[in-house]
């Protein structure tokens, strides 16, 4: 079956004043349209510099592997070196949208001129003709008055209208895949709904596939078909999302899980992971969550586990170290 997107071994390096340091390690994952893939991870597991290698958005010291492939419409895009290779992916066939609206709008330009000059770069089309798409796809995120914001800045408007409209502009040049990177994190659990509506909504309705990046698996068990959990820059668990949730294997997944509030038992205390994500220069040999791990085996606790996943039951992947030490 061909799917929308594929990642295939991906390593991103960052040189560095200290050193090369590993962000990303032996990444594979794969997206269908329509479908939306989680990823889950605490901050400095590598969610964002996985996205943002998709649109070649990592800064100039980054490095790939020679073996990486990114293949989207049967095209490897870290091959792309061109500006109309990189044009092509970048607000066209992906489009991304942030935690914070403010770091996607320019603050002295309003909004319209902005979502008519992206549709006028990706687009054949006239002024007049953006415009009435900007518009459209303003009214199509739920903002009212959408004619009124058109013409107004992004600090003019509330947190989560700004955040509709980033949504809109994303959207209006119809890309097959939105990166959505940490989308809710800074919103109201009301707006936060609204907008998980709002994009589960667009999903149906332009068959986009959507890659959602976050460190909250409630909003995962909301809106992703399958999902990957990440850890000091590694995949530790892969699959549908119910079958993850329900059904957790690693123990980096299990202590996300009994982080989270328990609604039948408010006094009950939660129970966060001890200790905290290594830094990418101090990174642990063998089984990178060992130094947190609950259990370890003997040969992870001492380094010297390899990595790699492992099918546990059909479609549930998860590291072969921590399925034997769990």
């Amino acid at each position: 079956m061909k799917h929308l997107l594929e990642v295939k071994n991906l390593d991103v390096k960052f040189d560095t004043d200290e050193g090369r340091i590993t962000a990303v390690e032996n990444i594979s994952l794969s997206l269908d349209q329509g479908k939306v893939l989680g990823i889950v991870g605490e901050s400095g597991s590598g969610k964002s510099v996985t996205a943002k290698a998709i649109m070649q958005l990592n800064p100039g010291n980054t490095n790939y592997n020679d073996d990486a492939k990114i293949i989207l419409d049967d095209e490897n895009v870290l091959r792309f070196t061109s500006k109309d290779d990189l044009k092509k992916i970048r607000g066209g066939k992906v489009s991304m949208i942030f935690q914070e609206p403010m770091a996607s709008f320019a603050p002295a330009i309003k909004i319209g001129a902005q979502m008519v000059e992206q549709l006028l770069i990706h687009k054949d089309i006239n002024k007049n003709e953006a415009k009435e798409i900007s518009i459209n796809m303003l009214k199509r995120v739920g903002i009212a008055d959408a004619e009124k914001r058109f013409n107004q800045y992004a600090f003019e408007l509330s947190g989560g209208m700004r955040q509709r409209a980033m949504i809109a502009m994303a959207l209006s040049t119809m890309p097959k895949l939105l990166l959505a990177d940490e989308p809710t994190t800074a919103l109201d659990v009301t707006i936060q709904a609204q907008v998980i509506n709002l994009i589960k909504d667009i999903i149906q309705e332009y068959q986009m596939g959507v890659i959602f990046i976050t460190h909250d698996l409630g909003v995962i068990a909301q809106i992703a078909d399958d999902v990957a959990v990440m850890y000091l820059g590694s995949v530790v668990e892969k699959g549908p999302v119910n079958k993850i949730l329900k059904n957790p294997k690693h123990p980096y997944t299990k202590g996300l899980l009994e982080a989270l509030p328990d609604v039948n038992n408010l006094d009950a205390p939660l129970r966060p992971i001890p200790g905290n994500i290594p830094s990418p220069l101090d990174r642990p040999s063998g089984c990178v969550f060992r130094t947190r791990c609950p259990n370890p085996c003997d040969n992870c606790r001492n380094g010297k586990t390899e990595m790699g996943l492992i099918e546990v039951e059909p479609e549930h992947w998860v590291d072969q170290c921590c399925a034997n030490c769990s």
